[in-house]
């Protein structure tokens, strides 16, 4: 019997596949590359995609030539729109500024930033009607706690939480709450600034934008 892996569609790839995740047979010895031929000749409709995707295996990223065991979890990650449990979160609640605060927050730290993403009511013009979000929500909290990490080790002393929701969202809802305290201010509004650049590019968090007249995955395109 041929290796078996599961295969796990978010966003876009999950609406040109119809799934959120199915089981697929490969050969002995597959690669990234052999996984992502057969998904496209199961899926013609994924081959667009494929050069906006990145690939995970096992909440990594990996490149086309990395191999891919038995038994592996795969999963396709188009653009993002864009753990320690308590401090990195990926939640389907409202968000409270707060609970960041209170994260991070303690007497050696003299310095705390924060930062409260909401929905906007228009885009380019467009009246936004909504917004969904949808999260690879193990890996998502993961990257973010390396985020964390990565803050850390640019300016010691930093302490950040970050915690992002999903699901539907109207104008004027936070999107996702950010604290970083430090001893000094510096280094706090540093920590800050750099966990809300560090989100927009590996965290694998989506969002589609509901318009009156359609609707777009950020990062894809109309």
């Amino acid at each position: 019997m041929s290796p078996r892996v599961t295969v796990l569609y978010f966003a876009a790839a999950r609406e040109r596949t119809g799934q959120a995740r199915e089981a697929l047979e490969v050969p002995e010895g597959a690669h990234v590359r052999d996984v992502l031929r057969l998904l496209t000749e199961k899926h013609p409709s994924l081959a667009p995609l494929l050069p906006h995707l990145r690939v995970a295996v096992d909440q990594e990223f990996v490149g086309p030539d990395s191999p891919v065991r038995e038994g592996a979890e795969v999963a396709l990650i188009p653009p993002v729109a864009g753990g320690s449990p308590g401090r990195f979160l990926v939640v389907d609640r409202p968000l409270r500024l707060d609970d960041v605060v209170e994260a991070v927050g303690g007497e050696a730290y003299g310095g705390l930033v924060t930062f409260s993403g909401s929905v906007r009511n228009q885009t380019k013009g467009r009246r936004v009607l909504r917004l969904e979000y949808e999260a690879y929500a193990p890996m998502a909290e993961k990257k973010l706690a390396e985020i964390g990490a990565e803050a850390a080790a640019q300016w010691p002393g930093v302490r950040l939480s970050i915690v992002h929701r999903v699901g539907t969202l109207v104008p004027g809802e936070l999107a996702v709450v950010i604290a970083a305290a430090a001893p000094h201010r510096k280094e706090a509004f540093g920590g800050c600034e750099y966990a809300i650049e560090r989100l927009k590019q590996d965290v694998p968090i989506w969002k589609k934008e509901f318009f009156e007249d359609g609707e777009v995955w950020v990062g894809l395109g109309p």
